[in-house]
């Protein structure tokens, strides 16, 4: 699979909806954690990452704006012992409660499916980091945008290589409806040294009408420090 340039495929694409990129910094020190919110309603566009005790949750901007926060508000990123559990939606919580009564997160996954806001039916992406900086993705998704058959898909990497990682999003493309990311996660190119450059190199590729919130971190593999880097739209 080709590596791609990470940067390119965020400025070329204006409505990938929510992504996921996990990876290794290029000194192989750093696992690297990238998780990013976009809208094109004024609900989806009223929301702000907050930090957590354990990780971050999405909440209004203007409380007075917000119609519909089913689907909207949810923890993103929580830390499980070692284990950080990263989403698009409330299955962050699934994931966690599945691993804290001893099951993997792909038993948790098979409870649930693709987003019930049809007829988008949008992904459920998640990703799960492991104290060494192995890591899992996989995409809950409609066949082809019919309900009636739930399509799941996981990917896992047990050694990461320095300078790489792997990007998975919700939407294909920006059309109406929307369709459901295509293939195999993503190979890119990890070059930033830290969680600052990252982030910045992110949100400047980020679509400007439709980008809402970041959260980048990098977590030192010996010692468990974790540097991370929240960005939101509205400050």
């Amino acid at each position: 699979m080709e590596l791609l340039n990470f940067n390119d495929l965020l400025r070329s694409h204006p409505y990938p909806g929510r992504g996921i990129m996990l990876g290794k910094s290029a000194d192989g020190a750093k696992a690297v954690v990238v998780y990013f919110i976009m809208g094109r309603s004024e609900n989806s566009r009223n929301r702000i990452f907050e930090a957590t005790e354990d990780g971050i949750r999405t909440r209004a901007f203007d409380e007075s704006k917000m119609v519909d926060p089913s689907l909207i508000i949810y923890h993103p990123v929580r830390k499980v012992g070692d284990t950080l559990v990263v989403t698009n939606g409330d299955q962050t919580d699934t994931i966690r409660d599945g691993l804290l009564e001893g099951k993997s997160y792909i038993e948790a996954l098979r409870t649930r499916c693709y987003e019930p806001d049809g007829p988008n039916y949008t992904p459920r992406i998640s990703g799960v980091v492991e104290k060494d900086g192995a890591f899992c993705l996989s995409i809950l998704k409609s066949a082809d945008g019919d309900p009636s058959c739930n399509h799941r898909y996981f990917y896992e990497y047990d050694a990461p290589l320095s300078g790489e990682g792997r990007f998975i999003h919700t939407y294909q493309e920006n059309l109406d409806p929307l369709p459901s990311f295509e293939g195999e996660p993503r190979r890119v190119a990890i070059s930033a040294p830290d969680a600052q450059t990252l982030a910045k190199e992110v949100w400047e590729n980020l679509n400007e009408d439709n980008k809402v919130s970041l959260y980048v971190s990098y977590i030192d593999l010996a010692s468990g420090q974790v540097d991370t880097v929240i960005i939101n739209k509205h400050q």
